[in-house]
């Protein structure tokens, strides 16, 4: 059994998307990365659904052609369905150009493949490793002093220490720096989902045969209160879920006095659409029904002295659009830039905090727009859309297609019709961005400043923030055919090699 070594340049606690990416990334930039990760791959994840930038992330790496001689089902787009008395709503990747289509996956086997690839690339991999404790210098307040070491303990029974001087915090959900240290995690009350899921044999495919043929669908419930997925995978299982509010959930068993299988084959028959693609045909896998929690939470920075938050570990955004995979990887690539470019000198280290902390928060807000309007969507009556000019939808579904897409964090030069600007723009359709004592200047808004308060939590939401400072430079989206986002005057340099931060005119 190999030993983790004492020492090490950049410490990264958790295996999962986000750690093996900045892992990989780091290590081929020569750093000494060491990876601690709890669990034992291959692992069950859900959240198989994928969006287009995902390319844009594995040929990085070095890692497309080995993802695509996998096999994984092939995504052409995603439909939406919002509304039962709606149309659907199909994003078609394929308008991207040749080649920019996605997948759906199995997440046991796509996170252990960017796990064994990391070990590939050099990083120092220890599964069954779980950190317990971190140790600080000087005062040992986390909320300014820096990382210094973690006690960690093996399955084996094994146990010991590592010093580090960079530290990733990839550790998922349980958010070890968050949750144990810097006590800032903010739940996002409208979004305190849950959701159950399950596995089926024999199901559908939406479109088979024709141009959408394995693309997933997102139904809205027939009674409104939540929405469920479908997604085809290549294993010839079908992953099913269905989320809703907690308290709704809660409701809904206690009313019913089912388990919690019941309860989910309940809530499937409120989505037409699912139960169509089911069928006569289609049969439940015994046993392989399960409930997670999917709360949206931000926080105030997710970043601090010479330490990144990466993925779940740092904020989390309703999985109606798919985002989470892109959100990992592109937080890891973010991370991993930011340590680069501050051990390199190419800015201060308190800058490099500054520019993941703003890098993650744009990238949050930009999905939680696209997911406030569709859940304001699934709830009204009559439908939101439908209550604008159809050059209005049209106008928002240009703005929203490069944000599900996930091209705004990686190619920005195929989407240059979007910037957060203009999304936030089109959200003044729906929200008065106004402040609290003074009233909305027009009386066409179809939510009011109450519902916004209650859909934003608080005045010190991250979301309100950027959208009131959305003049600020730091929040434009200044963008060239080389570069995404420009924050504070810098950009990622995505150059092997050479990776870091540059200075942009």
């Amino acid at each position: 059994m190999n030993t983790v070594p004492l020492k090490t340049t950049v410490l990264v606690i958790g295996g999962g998307p986000g750690g093996s990416y900045a892992s990989t990334v780091l290590t081929r930039e020569g750093i000494d990365v060491v990876l601690l990760e709890a669990a034992k791959h291959p692992r069950e994840h859900v959240g198989e659904s994928m969006l287009p930038s995902l390319r844009h992330f594995l040929q990085f790496i070095d890692l497309e052609e080995t993802w695509i001689a996998h096999g994984f089902k092939h995504k052409p787009g995603a439909c939406f369905r919002f509304a039962q008395d709606d149309v659907d709503y199909f994003t078609d990747f394929s308008t991207l150009g040749p080649g920019r289509t996605t997948w759906n996956v199995v997440r046991s086997e796509t996170d252990e493949m960017l796990l064994r690839h990391a070990a590939s690339q050099g990083v120092q991999v220890f599964e069954e490793t779980r950190v317990e404790s971190l140790e600080f210098e000087g005062s040992g307040d986390p909320t300014s002093s820096r990382p210094i070491s973690a006690t960690w303990t093996r399955k084996s029974g094994e146990s010991g220490s590592i010093a580090f001087d960079w530290l990733v915090d990839a550790s998922g959900r349980g958010g070890l720096m968050a949750n144990k240290y810097l006590k800032n995690r903010i739940q996002r009350e409208a979004l305190r989902n849950v959701a159950v899921y399950g596995y089926w044999n024999e199901v559908a495919i939406f479109d088979e045969g024709g141009p959408r043929s394995n693309a997933p669908l997102f139904e809205c419930l027939a009674d409104k209160l939540g929405w469920a997925w479908l997604i085809p995978l290549h294993n010839g299982k079908t992953s099913i879920g269905v989320v809703m509010h907690q308290d709704n959930s809660i409701l809904k068993k206690k009313a019913s006095g089912l388990s919690l299988e019941e309860h989910y084959r309940e809530q499937l028959q409120l989505a037409p659409g699912i139960m169509g693609l089911i069928g006569s045909k289609g049969t439940y896998i015994p046993a392989s029904c399960k409930s997670v929690g999917d709360s949206s939470y931000h926080a105030p920075s997710y970043a601090g002295n010479h330490f990144r938050l990466v993925g779940d570990a740092a904020a989390f955004i309703d999985p109606l659009f798919s985002s989470g995979f892109h959100m990992a990887l592109m937080g890891g690539l973010s991370a991993a830039s930011t340590i680069l470019a501050s051990i390199n000198g190419e800015v201060s280290e308190t800058e490099a905090q500054a520019w993941h902390t703003t890098k993650i928060g744009v990238a949050q807000t930009r999905f939680l727009m696209v997911v406030l309007i569709a859940y304001r969507q699934m709830q009204s009556n009559p439908a939101m859309f439908g209550a604008l000019k159809a050059e209005s939808y049209g106008h928002a579904y240009d703005l929203f297609r490069p944000v599900y897409q996930g091209e705004d964090d990686m190619a920005p030069e195929l989407s240059k019709e979007d910037d957060l600007s203009g999304l936030m723009d089109f959200t003044r359709k729906f929200f008065p961005l106004v402040t609290d004592d003074h009233a909305p200047k027009a009386a066409d808004h179809i939510v009011d400043l109450h519902e916004l308060n209650l859909l934003l939590d608080s005045e010190g939401d991250d979301a309100r923030d950027v959208m009131r400072r959305l003049k600020l430079s730091v929040l434009r989206k200044d963008t060239s055919a080389e570069d995404a986002d420009t924050i504070n005057g810098y950009a990622i340099r995505l150059e092997k090699g050479r990776l870091g931060l540059t200075k942009v005119d």
